[in-house]
């Protein structure tokens, strides 16, 4: 399988000016300036097969916004090299265009006063689209999202979920074969997060499409994708198979028990008691002490188990617990 996306050695540095107080400060910026560097990403190398699904996960300000901005040649870096489906992007933007989609959560595609359905068509003259082929495209698209109801409407009467689903039919009417999303469910509720991910993957999985997302939102990942790379302080710290990901870090399970007792008490090594409550217990087990199986029946022997249930912690968790590996390896 080829390489969708391949990236060495990506470097971006930000200057910004450093002004002193005062009109002499101002006059001596003026004749001598000087300038405070941030390295915004740092020798940045991955590459990404077609049809991959890849998170990109990271906290605020660590790399990853940039990093997408140079993949599809809206910045140029200071060092390194990158091909997105054959093209360098910030030399060969235009033919780039026409093979990505790009989705940025807080900011739009669309024409603010035009009707959904006015900015579609535009697009479809932007990407010399067949009208045939657009609007069997469009419609499937359109359907996908259950945008029917907001063709006619201006953009700017729309609320953020709907907006956001027509932000995806947009940066896919042009069928691209890679697609950057960049916090695509920010802000949204929970049925709007359910139906974006639901067909970005389906788009994936269908036709191909190779995916770079990034969310705060670990539910995105999880759902949607098949590998992560964290990076942070601009530089990637990990890069693994998600499956692999959750055998890495998960060292605990989450045991819930429905059980006879109105108030039960359990007290075993290695294991904590994350809530009680009437005929309810949640604990949370060292599985590198104790296994669960030696905890099931230590459990049976001492309360009446109406129903439980075993589970890894939530990814907030395993992600919270890679943030601060980063930070250790960065100091």
């Amino acid at each position: 399988m080829s390489n969708a996306i391949e990236v060495e050695g990506l470097r971006k540095v930000y200057r910004a000016s450093v002004r002193a107080p005062g009109l002499m400060g101002s006059f001596r910026q003026l004749l001598q300036p000087t300038y405070r560097e941030h390295v915004a990403v740092r020798d940045v190398s991955f590459s990404i097969a077609a049809g991959e699904r890849v998170a990109f996960v990271g906290q605020n300000g660590a790399g990853k916004s940039t990093t997408i901005k140079l993949l599809s040649g809206i910045l140029q870096p200071d060092a390194g090299k990158a091909r997105v489906v054959g093209f360098v992007p910030w030399r060969e933007r235009t033919q780039l265009s026409y093979r990505i989609g790009t989705v940025f959560g807080q900011r739009s595609q669309l024409w603010y006063h035009l009707p959904v359905l006015d900015t579609f068509e535009l697009l479809r003259h932007v990407y010399d689209q067949d009208g045939e082929a657009y609007r069997a495209r469009s419609a499937m698209l359109i359907e996908a999202f259950s945008i029917g109801p907001h063709l006619h409407k201006p953009v700017r009467q729309l609320s953020l979920g709907e907006r956001m689903r027509c932000e995806l039919v947009a940066s896919l009417l042009h069928a691209p074969d890679v697609l950057f999303l960049d916090e695509p469910t920010i802000g949204l509720d929970v049925a709007a997060k359910a139906t974006i991910r639901e067909v970005v993957r389906d788009e994936s999985l269908r036709f191909g499409r190779t995916l770079l997302l990034t969310s705060h939102d670990t539910a995105d990942m999880e759902r949607v994708c098949e590998r992560v790379i964290v990076i942070h302080d601009g530089g990637i710290v990990l890069d693994e198979p998600l499956a692999r990901l959750r055998q890495r870090y998960i060292r605990e399970k989450r045991i819930t028990l429905q059980v006879a007792e109105a108030a039960p008490v359990l007290d075993l090594p290695h294991v904590r008691v994350v809530e009680s409550a009437p005929h309810r217990l949640v604990l949370e087990l060292d599985v590198t002490r104790m296994p669960v199986d030696a905890l099931l029946h230590a459990v049976l022997r001492t309360l009446q188990v109406q129903d439980l249930t075993v589970e890894d912690p939530p990814m907030d968790e395993i992600v919270a617990a890679i943030y601060a590996r980063g930070s250790e390896a960065a100091s």
